[in-house]
């Protein structure tokens, strides 16, 4: 059992900061997921894994305090187990629409700011097995970070996973970083980069919009960071669509049926593209048809996502805290055929990683930790009119995971949305399979599963194509031509 020490006050990190104060009744931030089990676990088995794993990250021991001068984190000295870890059973048929009720409602419902901000509740009575619900503040960690939390409450068998008291030197390879290498290492350049020019790219986030002329006066990498930052904050707004509209503060979640990623990546090595592409590709796809469906004319329309990249280096990857950069991802709800949409994505995806713009980004939000109350709800809102979602795709664990001796048979998450933006889409592998989820305010999307039940049939239709029109080669050089 924790014992509380008194403790001074720990100050926040700029960005995490923002990622606490950009919180509103219509966009809580606060990472949700689903932990599907073949089992129900004993409870007092899932509370001692909790205990030795999960609060061996001392920050969920800790209240997030926000106030005039500043937020900090500092320990709960009233730290209470049982006001974090709930056990729940649906109503009726505790079937798919209970669980998605149930989830609805917790997504819609803001964590307590009197105790640190975090939950899981145990829901025993699903129809297809036990679900265990959690809840996060984005203020605590990302999703690269909460992958590393899982991971460390997780073990390759089940035996293994009830041994709650193996020190660090006999921990299983995917505790030990790891499953995490793929996730991690292509971004350690990137970041050693983002180390240098962070502070460049906050002052220039002060200066260039009141002087554009920055962008001439700079050389090398400062005139790329200038640029990008003022074209992230003069793009033009993004269309009126069904996905956009005026948000209330109830929130839907919903999920697909898996998808093989032997498939996907069987499909992206035929067409010369990524798996990134295709799944990005497939989403366009799901809401095209969605926008049809709706009476709402889609051609000749982009829309954009935010999309995180990670800017986490191998060695932090233990760390708490967000370590991610954003950048805009154009999606082609205009194209009808399946292989152009993938060229274009393909396209559209090797143009940003040209690009600063996760760095500027990166520098923006450490700028929004800092900035007054109402200049930070300012600069949310006018960010947040250039995109119409939030896209994150996290590749996870490729082998099955054990938890408190239980299995986890599938797992899935919806990201947090800020200022005007109203959707939410997570795209996670694991085990072999890719799982799809959306998250989506109720007054735009009423019944999100409509959308989400599209993501399985446009792979299909893609498979369909392809099996009809086999291709060879780099699809980028045979349909880019003429659509971009």
């Amino acid at each position: 059992m924790f014992q509380y020490v008194d403790s001074k006050k720990e100050p926040m990190r700029k960005v995490d900061t923002a990622w606490l104060r950009m919180e509103s009744p219509h966009n809580l931030m606060m990472i949700t997921g689903l932990m599907f089990l073949d089992k129900m676990p004993d409870l007092a088995q899932f509370i001692e894994g909790l205990e030795k794993k999960f609060l061996k990250y001392r920050r969920f021991r800790q209240l997030a305090h926000q106030t005039a001068s500043g937020s900090y984190w500092q320990d709960d000295k009233y730290f209470d187990m049982a006001a974090h870890v709930r056990r729940v059973a649906l109503p009726g048929n505790a079937d798919y629409k209970e669980l998605q009720d149930y989830v609805s409602n917790l997504a819609s419902t803001p964590l307590d700011k009197n105790k640190p901000l975090w939950s899981f509740h145990i829901v025993e009575n699903y129809n297809k097995g036990p679900v265990v619900v959690s809840r996060i503040h984005h203020c605590y960690a990302d999703g690269i970070a909460l992958i590393q939390v899982l991971l460390s409450m997780t073990s390759t068998s089940r035996a293994k996973s009830l041994e709650f008291d193996v020190d660090d030197t006999q921990k299983e390879e995917h505790q030990k970083l790891g499953l995490l290498k793929q996730v991690v290492n292509p971004a350690k350049k990137q970041f050693a980069h983002s180390l240098k020019m962070m502070n460049e790219v906050t002052e220039l986030g002060k200066k260039v919009l009141q002087d554009p002329s920055l962008i001439e006066k700079s050389v090398g990498d400062t005139v790329d960071i200038a640029e990008e930052l003022f074209n992230a904050l003069t793009l033009s707004d993004d269309p009126q669509t069904v996905y956009k509209s005026e948000l209330c503060t109830r929130k839907r979640v919903a999920w697909a049926e898996s998808l093989p990623l032997d498939e996907v990546k069987a499909i992206a090595k035929a067409t010369g593209t990524t798996v990134n592409d295709v799944l990005i590709s497939n989403l366009a796809g799901a809401l095209r048809e969605y926008m049809l469906e709706r009476g709402d004319d889609p051609n000749e329309k982009v829309i954009r996502a935010t999309v995180p990249v990670n800017l986490r280096p191998l060695k932090h990857a233990k760390e708490l805290g967000n370590h991610f950069g954003l950048v805009f991802l154009n999606l082609p709800i205009f194209e009808a055929n399946p292989l152009k949409r993938l060229a274009y994505v393909h396209h559209e995806m090797n143009e940003l990683k040209k690009s600063k713009q996760a760095l500027v980004s990166l520098g923006l939000l450490s700028m929004i930790g800092l900035a007054p109350l109402a200049a930070q709800n300012l600069l949310l809102n006018q960010f947040s009119k250039k995109a119409t979602a939030v896209l994150t795709n996290v590749p996870g664990p490729s082998v099955p995971l054990y938890m408190a001796g239980c299995k986890v048979d599938k797992t899935m998450f919806w990201v947090p949305q800020n200022g005007t933006i109203g959707m939410g889409i997570s795209i996670l592998s694991y085990n072999g399979q890719v799982e799809f989820g959306l998250i989506v305010d109720k007054n735009m999307v009423p019944q999100p599963h409509k959308v989400i039940v599209r993501f399985p049939e446009q792979f299909a239709q893609l498979k369909e194509l392809m099996m009809l029109h086999p291709w060879d080669g780099d699809i980028h050089a045979d349909l880019l031509d003429g659509l971009v």
